[in-house]
């Protein structure tokens, strides 16, 4: 009896013993991170007695992966709204507001047109538009910064991302070795470092878990990548710019370099990394890319305009900003050395989206340009192009064909396969510059000027004539002197119903125009159809009554192609969508363009927000439940090291009494 009371009682002491060493370690590590709470089971063995202990830990694996892909979507969106809120804020900031300068730059337009033969009131307007200019360049700046900022952070990330890959690798290999011996306490230590690593990593990235042989971890990208393998083989993560690059990818390389880098799908990753991403392909690439746009559109539309009128030196007007030419990047596969620029086509500037463009030939002389997004997606339908002296624009095409405002050069001979990406709207904001300093430039005048004679009997008169091409090889204007190149013309109505005989260098002819008497020049056909203006006749007007159409010499005063430019600021000229109908409102002014942008940058950033404060509550009620199991209560674990010290107590008194009873059969057998 007492051989069975010593047994009972060294195995209740035992027993004891053990689970007031596992009470004690849960409150020992209490806040020590990554720590999985511990529970001691015993089994009876042959009459009764308390058998060995089991260590387990307490852990809810479905919880565990609820709440590593909830932490995965809360940290892809604080990620997201931490990067997003600077940019809206630098964008919503009063001193950045590029419609302030835009505006600016139209009133004193307006003040130089009231003044059209004065140097001081042009030179406001060179000022403002020198200023346009460098908001762009602060803004593109900004952009350009915080692109840097992600290329940076997401160095740093794949690195720590890359090390915990590793890290549960190895400790994989030491799981599978101690093969589920947890008699040193070891084995559970480990599992806690490797679920720790794992949650770690799903703070970067989106992962999945599958448990793999001797107790490995196989882990997963959300897309279904492989990132940890069974027997120690793993990927990591490579950042590569193909074939800009500034413009970072995400690419698994296996370890040993044996097989090609998988792709990563940026679109469903989560984590920071994914947050990262998003926020540079859904906001500072699309905010580059408008500021761009907004560009080209307005400086081509006030090189075009300003070059229909006349300067305050007499000549025909210039240039008054320089568009800028971007190289196009050739991606990594090309098998040729042949490189490529671009630029916009002049007067094409209100097709060009905010969009980038590839280009890729399909044969020696023609490519496919389509335009892609941020992601790299297509958008709408690629466009075919015939290389044509090296010279790729929309002369190459049919007419009515979209070649997005687009006129390339190439240089070399490439290969049919090659690729191009051409960033030309991201490449121009910072870029665009002045093309003079001369307020002289500012071509105000109409080069053109008519007059009704004095002595004609109706009161029918001529317009004031509009101008659509002054280049001197397709027009009717000379550049130096700058004149018309057939003199001044003489229209006479003559006695013929709705007649005209038109006199200038080009000859006498006579013509019979269509009612109302709009357009005259493209009436009369031929060669005068492409003299580069035109006019009406008012009225109506009198057999043998005179109207002449001169060069506008001398008239500094004039201000008609002011007027022009000035209504730059209303004109719808900066294409909305890539995709449209002929239907459809696809154009803005350059004010609309911008406050769209800013719009769409704060809508972002606060949808961002509302859905980051919804994975923040399911992260929080996740962690909520897997703590119900795996972490540490300080009341139950004290209540239990009170209920087994007490245990501890009994089943010593029981080895007390067995030792009585003992001793007590010794003194009887004496």
């Amino acid at each position: 009896m007492s051989f069975n009371l010593m047994n009972i009682g060294t195995s209740g002491v035992r027993a004891s013993s053990e689970l007031l060493q596992t009470t004690s370690k849960n409150i020992a590590n209490l806040n020590t991170k990554g720590y999985v709470r511990e529970r001691t089971e015993h089994t009876t063995m042959v009459n009764n007695q308390v058998g060995r202990g089991e260590t387990v830990r307490l852990l809810n694996e479905f919880a565990q992966k609820q709440l590593n892909r909830d932490l995965s979507s809360e940290a892809y969106y604080e990620q997201f709204v931490t990067e997003a809120t600077r940019v809206d804020t630098l964008f919503g900031e009063e001193s950045n507001n590029l419609n302030q300068s835009i505006n600016s730059l139209f009133n004193n337009m307006q003040e130089a047109m009231n003044l059209p033969s004065s140097t001081v009131a042009r030179s406001l307007f060179l000022t403002d538009a020198q200023n346009l200019i460098d908001q762009m360049d602060r803004l593109s700046g900004i952009v350009f910064d915080q692109s840097n900022i992600v290329n940076e952070q997401l160095s740093i990330y794949s690195d720590e991302a890359n090390n915990l890959i590793q890290k549960i690798s190895d400790m994989n290999a030491q799981v599978a070795a101690l093969n589920g011996n947890n008699s040193d306490g070891s084995g559970s230590s480990l599992l806690n470092q490797r679920d720790q690593a794992i949650r770690d990593l799903a703070e970067l990235v989106d992962i999945e878990t599958l448990d793999g042989k001797n107790g490995e971890k196989l882990v997963f990208l959300g897309s279904g990548q492989s990132l940890v393998m069974e027997n120690g083989s793993f990927n990591l993560f490579s950042m590569d710019g193909d074939p800009d690059p500034n413009h970072k990818t995400l690419t698994l390389d296996v370890t040993d370099g044996t097989a090609v880098a998988l792709e990563v799908d940026h679109v469903s990753l989560r984590g920071k990394i994914g947050g990262l991403m998003a926020f540079r392909d859904d906001i500072l690439v699309p905010a580059q890319t408008q500021l761009g746009q907004i560009g080209l559109s307005l400086a081509d539309a006030f090189n075009q305009q300003n070059q229909l009128g006349m300067d305050l030196d007499g000549n025909l007007g210039g240039n008054i900003f320089t568009l800028p030419t971007v190289g196009g990047y050739p991606y990594e596969s090309n098998t040729s050395t042949a490189q490529l620029t671009a630029t916009v086509e002049p007067g094409k500037g209100k097709e060009v989206p905010a969009t980038d463009f590839r280009v890729t030939y399909t044969a020696a002389n023609t490519v496919e340009i389509a335009a892609v997004d941020s992601k790299g997606n297509v958008q709408g339908t690629p466009v075919t192009a015939n290389v044509i002296g090296g010279v790729i624009d929309s002369n190459s095409v049919a007419a009515g064909v979209d070649m997005f405002g687009l006129q390339m050069n190439l240089t070399g001979t490439a290969n049919v396969g090659d690729s191009f990406l051409v960033k030309l709207n991201s490449g121009t904001a910072g870029n665009l510059q002045l093309a003079t300093d001369r307020p002289e430039s500012l071509a105000l005048a109409s080069p053109i000027r008519t007059e009704t004679a004095a002595s004609n009997v109706s009161t029918a008169n001529i317009s004031v004539g509009s101008v659509t091409n002054t280049d001197p090889a397709t027009s009717n204007f000379t550049a130096a002197p700058p004149s018309l190149t057939n003199g001044t013309i003489t229209l006479t109505k003559t006695a013929n119903a709705n007649e005209y005989q038109i006199v200038d260098g080009n000859g006498t002819n006579t013509f019979t125009i269509t009612p109302p008497a709009e357009n005259l020049l493209a009436q009369a056909g031929g060669a005068y159809a492409s003299y580069g203006f035109d006019f009406n006749i008012e009225g109506t007007p009198a057999t043998g009554d005179t109207f002449t159409i001169e060069f506008n010499t001398g008239g500094f005063d004039d201000n008609r192609n002011g007027l022009e430019l000035s209504k730059l600021q209303s004109a719808e000229l900066v294409r909305q969508n890539v995709v449209t109908t002929a239907t459809a409102d696809n154009l803005k002014t350059f004010n609309e363009a911008y406050a769209g942008l800013v719009t769409e940058i704060g809508v972002v950033a606060n949808q961002a927000k509302t859905n980051g404060a919804a994975y923040e509550a399911l992260a929080a009620q996740s962690e909520a439940w897997y703590e119900s199991m795996a972490g540490v209560n300080l009341d139950e674990e004290a209540a239990n090291l009170l209920r087994f010290q007490q245990s501890y107590s009994a089943a010593a008194q029981v080895l007390t009494a067995a030792r009585t009873v003992f001793d007590t059969l010794l003194s009887a057998a004496r």
